[in-house]
């Protein structure tokens, strides 16, 4: 089983690298901080296209988490 964690510092300003890097490295399991964006905002759809599942807790200018899990759903 592949964990990896990534400090993403704005999820939505950097997505294209976030599923650049997903696709290159393949994680079973990545944990994301510093998305820095409302919870209703994130990108959940484009991440479920890349073929994961997540979760996350976050605010729109400051931190916030996420763990996604490829081909699965994570639980809080």
């Amino acid at each position: 089983m592949r964990i990896a964690t990534l400090n993403i510092n704005g999820v939505n300003r950097r997505l294209t690298n976030l599923l650049d890097w997903l696709e290159a490295t393949r994680p079973d399991v990545a944990c994301l901080q510093e998305l820095k964006v409302a919870e209703p905002d994130f990108p959940r759809a484009a991440i479920e296209r890349a073929g994961y599942g997540a979760v996350w807790r976050s605010q729109s200018a400051w931190n916030g988490v996420a763990i996604l899990a490829r081909d699965a759903e994570p639980i809080v």
